[in-house]
């Protein structure tokens, strides 16, 4: 979901189930969260998101963001750094709602102020598992994944603490890259593999959480076992936007009968295929 559509989703905004029933029967003296604190977090958490995608004739960035409740533990941004090449970052931190929302802001908010300290992707994750563990909040932690994408040499650098592997999409097929790591915020000694992979025309590589990964089917199926590489295969030739709506809608597809468990996110990036 882009930035803008949190708003008009906000103006058509009819709560069920359990939000419902919490707003109906409490108040936040009791313990409740109201309507109107409830969509002022997910404005604030919209303005942390993307405003839209990134693209130009070298590079096609764009994102679909799904929280399990209205507001999500789910974080994503990618942006121009000072020396020109794009930065990155997609992370999961580990509950839902509210609370894992607070934490979301913090992680994002101490990933801004790392990132600038240089490219080396794996230092970045390093700085951010410290910071984040000068304050350690208990059992609070976060998967988190940082990339920096070379334009000019259509290079794509990153390391991951903990989510699940992107996937590259190709005229070969696809495949995964690269290897997890321990997450942020628990062990700080942790250290982090960097990976550097060179990219041509008409790839895509696919970020995801878990929620993604991990949306299973009545028959209890994960999509990632069965449906979700077969989806991505056939985006080679598609725009980042195309590619993320081919996929929501195999989701869509994938689940009917079901639901989603957990907050979706995935960032694809994309290098455009050359016009002859």
């Amino acid at each position: 979901m882009k930035r803008r559509e949190f708003s008009e989703k906000m103006k058509t905004k009819k709560l069920g189930g359990g939000s419902a029933s919490r707003l109906a029967n409490g108040s936040p003296s009791c313990g409740f969260v109201c309507l109107e604190h409830l969509q002022e977090a997910e404005l604030i958490q919209s303005s942390l998101l993307p405003a839209g995608p990134l693209q130009d004739p070298s590079i096609d960035i764009d994102f679909r963001f799904t929280p399990f409740w209205e507001v999500g533990g789910d974080f994503t941004d990618f942006f121009r750094l000072p020396n020109g090449m794009i930065g990155l970052y997609l992370g999961d931190v580990v509950g839902k709602g509210l609370p894992a929302t607070l934490y979301s802001a913090l992680v994002m908010g101490t990933l801004r102020g790392a990132h600038k300290s240089g490219t080396d992707s794996s230092h970045v994750l390093e700085l951010l598992n410290k910071r984040l563990l000068q304050r350690p909040l208990p059992g609070r932690f976060c998967s988190t994944l940082y990339a920096v994408f070379d334009t000019s040499s259509r290079t794509l650098t990153f390391s991951n603490a903990g989510l699940p592997l992107p996937v590259l999409v190709s005229e070969n097929g696809c495949k995964p890259l690269g290897e997890g790591g321990l997450p942020s915020g628990l062990f700080l000694d942790a250290t982090y593999d960097q990976h550097i992979i060179q990219l041509s025309p008409g790839d895509g590589v696919l970020f995801a959480t878990d929620g993604l990964h991990e949306a299973r089917n009545t028959a209890g199926i994960d999509f990632s076992d069965t449906q979700m590489q077969a989806a991505w295969a056939q985006c080679w030739t598609r725009t980042a936007a195309a590619s993320l709506d081919f996929l929501q809608a195999h989701l869509h597809t994938f689940l009917t009968g079901s639901c989603l468990h957990d907050d979706v996110t995935a960032v694809v990036l994309k290098i455009p295929h050359l016009r002859l």
